[in-house]
């Protein structure tokens, strides 16, 4: 079914969200030709009603939205275009135009975990010649125990001592080898959130 333009005028609301952090960044509008070349150039172009005319978002700031995926809503009146943003994406220079950016990086940290979870898990199934995680699945369980037990401890050691730069770099290397034990194990990530999700629920 076709985009019902007529509704509003001939134009639709586009709402514009961070395809990696899921943060909304901003809200467009779209005649049929707008949708049109976005599709075509893989770049996000609005109709602008204060310009009265089309407008590639960043064609005069560089900070332009590469499009992941357009979908409908259920009326076929709205778009939610999934995107990549290059640069800030408001004209103040914030990420979005609707603020929060404190929520926004914790949510960016939190997906990018969840990519590098996916990662692990395609290397389990599709080994990468000269992969360091296809290295550890091939030595096995009791190593990469080993190699969680060693970073822990020191991730332990400069918490102590109070190091946190070199602490942030043991830790990366302790939740990296976390998330190879676990799929070592045959376990995800989400096992181990439903623990604490039960935790917190009592």
């Amino acid at each position: 079914m076709e985009l019902d333009f007529e509704k509003a005028d001939g134009l639709v609301p586009a709402v514009i969200q961070d395809n990696i952090t899921g943060q909304v960044l901003m809200l467009g509008y779209m005649n049929q030709e707008a949708l049109d070349k976005t599709r075509q150039d893989g770049l996000v172009t609005f109709f602008s009603r204060s310009k009265n005319r089309l407008w590639t978002k960043g064609e005069t700031s560089g900070n332009t939205l590469e499009v992941i995926s357009i979908t409908r809503d259920c009326d076929n009146d709205s778009l939610l275009i999934k995107v990549k943003p290059n640069g800030p994406t408001c004209h103040t220079g914030t990420t979005s135009c609707f603020g929060e950016e404190e929520t926004a990086n914790r949510a960016a940290a939190i997906r990018f975990i969840a990519q590098l979870e996916e990662v692990i898990q395609q290397r389990k199934t599709t080994p990468v010649e000269g992969s360091y995680t296809n290295f550890l699945y091939d030595r096995g369980i009791n190593k990469i125990a080993q190699k969680v037990g060693e970073e822990a401890v020191e991730t332990v050691i400069d918490a102590v001592a109070g190091k946190l730069d070199t602490m942030k770099g043991e830790a990366a290397d302790l939740l990296y080898h976390l998330l190879v034990l676990l799929s070592a194990s045959g376990l995800e990530l989400k096992d181990v959130v439903e623990v604490l999700q039960e935790r917190h629920n009592k």
